[in-house]
């Protein structure tokens, strides 16, 4: 029995995609265990028909994902985000303050073969993995000062390249079971919020926007956070 999913919101609909913003918690597509939930395309089949996911993004991610409606949408997209042409920003908070404003994080990265799921940094067997970054504010408001919200622009697509790169600059993802420390939080705070695309039907340039809504941390009663797992 599958567990019961959030609702799914449709950000934009028309004969070529459909963009959703998908809840954390659902796989962008089919899942390999039977007691994950059904993927987006799976739960969205009976209102809108065969669907399939354009890009991926992590389970645990929140934010904008296109899916494509047509088999010719699937494949100029396909070659867009191949190209990378295909413009993403995201926004997480995270725990920790860094030390600059911003920057570029040039970080191979290479699966971590003892222990799967995670990646790991890896300067000689890594992929490339580029992530442009910046401080947008402290996390005010929140119960402790020692967080920060961080804008940031995949310019490469590798698996968990954000909470990895962002893990290792000591700014872990709240609410990251894989790479960060054990916190309190009921998800994690990482979200797809901007895409920008050339329009499968006519190439037009259109852009999308997702508000991220975080559920504010407590830090009553919190453990102090163990030592980060090793990142390479």
């Amino acid at each position: 029995m599958h567990p019961i999913a959030p609702a799914i919101r449709v950000i934009h609909d028309d004969d070529w995609i459909l963009v959703i913003d998908k809840p954390s918690g659902i796989p962008s597509v089919p899942a390999l265990s039977p007691f994950d939930p059904p993927s987006v395309c799976e739960q969205l089949a009976d209102a809108w028909g065969p669907l399939e996911a354009a890009h991926r993004l992590d389970r645990d991610t929140s934010g904008l994902l296109i899916l494509a409606r047509t088999t010719l949408a699937r494949r100029q997209l396909g070659l867009q985000f191949e190209s990378r042409l295909v413009r993403k920003r995201y926004r997480a908070i995270v725990h920790g303050v860094p030390r600059c404003a911003g920057g570029t994080l040039h970080l191979p990265l290479a699966r971590d073969f003892d222990r799967p799921p995670r990646w790991r940094v890896d300067p000689i067997l890594g992929v490339r993995a580029v992530t442009r970054w910046n401080v947008i504010s402290p996390a005010t408001g929140f119960a402790t000062s020692n967080q920060s919200v961080i804008e940031l622009e995949p310019l490469t697509g590798r698996s968990h390249q954000l909470r990895i790169h962002l893990a290792w600059m000591g700014l872990p993802i709240i609410g990251d079971q894989l790479y960060g420390p054990v916190d309190h939080a009921h998800r994690l705070h990482l979200h797809a919020e901007w895409l920008a695309i050339a329009h499968p039907q006519d190439g037009r340039p259109v852009e999308f926007f997702s508000h991220p809504i975080f559920e504010m941390q407590s830090s009553t009663g919190a453990k102090a956070p163990p030592e980060l797992l090793p990142l390479f």
